[in-house]
């Protein structure tokens, strides 16, 4: 797939995504398949304090869980949705601190900027469009990076890395949670609607890993992995499809070869 046209079919996928959850009451700690639910249960009372945002929250884990992030630090959320994990982390940061979002997508980067106004947050939360291949941010701005179930989307994971380096200051540290993969199939490259779903892009952990370090940043670690099962894997696509509106047929497929092949994992590190 062509880097713009994956750009264009995820962007129109999570657009019809949060359209649909923006009509629905069930937030994703109802809504999502038993693998999702585990990581979202990562969240705890944020859901109910951000229910809006937390609604049409689309990620795989919780980046902050835990994290070292201080007040009056700067935290940078690649891929920041409709605002979930930009809310976590503006009160981390405090009133001293400052966090920065960047969207490609119109209707996610709306719907933050409305989550973080009701949330009374706007005066340390901002917004930005942009491509997290070509960050909108300064040269060694930012004391956190964190990501969500984003950078599998990115068609070119080697810039992203080197951008996470690029903005980082000296010392600064990197939590992001991702789906990684081991030798899928092919077809299941090529299929949109897998894509869109976080699977048909993401790459091996030892690639992703390695990636991260090439891009010169140190202490990558793994710190929590979520294998899934063929059950799992089944509920978590036909979650996405229904969500993301896409073609159904990709749960006709063989499944069982990929049992075990999947995973959810947060990975940390620092510049």
């Amino acid at each position: 797939m062509q880097e713009r046209d994956v750009r264009e079919d995820v962007s129109r996928a999570y657009t019809r995504a949060l359209e649909k959850a923006q009509k629905s009451a069930c937030a994703p700690a109802c809504c999502a398949p038993p693998a999702a639910a585990a990581d979202n249960a990562k969240y705890t009372d944020e859901k109910e304090r951000f229910a809006d945002a937390a609604a049409s929250s689309f990620g795989c884990g919780n980046p902050l869980a835990f994290a070292g992030v201080e007040s009056g630090q700067t935290v940078l959320d690649l891929g920041s949705g409709a605002g979930f994990d930009l809310l976590i982390a503006a009160e981390k940061v405090g009133p001293t601190g400052r966090v920065i979002g960047v969207d490609m997508t119109d209707a996610m980067i709306e719907a933050a900027r409305a989550n973080v106004a009701k949330a009374g947050l706007a005066e340390r939360v901002e917004i930005r469009k942009g491509h997290i291949e070509e960050l909108p941010i300064e040269d060694g701005s930012v004391d956190w990076v964190i990501s969500n179930c984003v950078i599998n989307l990115s068609p070119d994971k080697p810039a992203v890395f080197r951008e996470i380096a690029r903005v980082l200051k000296p010392g600064g540290r990197f939590s992001v949670t991702d789906i990684v993969v081991e030798d899928l199939p092919a077809w299941l490259r090529e299929h949109e609607a897998a894509y869109a779903a976080c699977v048909a892009g993401a790459i091996r952990e030892d690639a992703y890993v390695g990636g991260l370090r090439d891009a010169g940043l140190t202490d990558v670690e793994v710190t929590e992995r979520l294998v899934y099962d063929e059950s799992q894997l089944r509920a978590m696509i036909a979650h996405d499809l229904e969500s993301f509106g896409l073609d159904g047929d990709l749960l006709k497929r063989g499944w069982s070869e990929l049992a075990g092949k999947v995973a959810s994992v947060k990975v940390v590190g620092r510049r």
